[in-house]
């Protein structure tokens, strides 16, 4: 069993986890944009090569299964944070965003309970992630008084809204899902 926990997609994930604190601490505190910008593109990278290397390996372990989209959770609710702190996102987008992930949380915790498993991550769900996770970094470079950070205005909040609306709809998806299980254990 260990060799299935001590895979290279696993490790990927959990370096992927220790890029957080270090992309809290340059956004927040010495306002270094660029660099913790680097830290969420190094982030995204990982993302998109930890699930490819798994199947194309035959690494995939309950473990990756659960930790990334864990990951991914943490590293949206910490950018989240980041940049409301900053000003650069409204609240009502964070309240969306983590609503969506509570309700499912909840969810997840009666499907599990009735004997079912966590819900199986959608291609629509990877790419409302990843929409959100390209968004980010250009909100936060958007912030430079610049023609950069005005290219990275457009560019962001498009990315964001479509991110948002993605989110929204699997989460209802999702939802929907775990409705009909429950309903089915009854």
């Amino acid at each position: 069993m260990a060799a299935r926990i001590l895979t290279v997609p696993n490790g990927l994930t959990v370096l992927r986890g220790l890029g957080i604190p270090i992309f809290i601490y340059l956004a927040l505190f010495p306002h270094a944009d660029f660099a913790a910008v680097g830290v969420l593109a190094i982030g995204g990278a990982t993302d998109y090569f930890d699930g490819k290397l798994a199947r194309a390996w035959n690494q995939e372990s309950r473990l990756g299964e659960l930790l990334d989209p864990a990951i991914d959770r943490l590293y949206i609710a910490a950018t989240l944070i980041v940049l409301l702190v900053r000003d650069v996102i409204p609240l009502w987008m964070v309240l969306i965003l983590f609503c969506r992930d509570i309700v499912l949380g909840i969810m997840t915790i009666f499907m599990g309970r009735a004997g079912f498993p966590p819900f199986k991550v959608t291609y629509m769900g990877k790419a409302a992630t990843f929409n959100l996770l390209y968004a980010f970094p250009f909100l936060l470079l958007a912030l430079s008084h610049s023609w950069l950070g005005n290219i990275s205005f457009v560019v962001g909040w498009s990315f964001a809204l479509w991110g948002v609306a993605l989110y929204v709809a699997t989460g209802v998806d999702y939802f929907r899902t775990g409705w009909r299980n429950l309903r089915i254990a009854k």
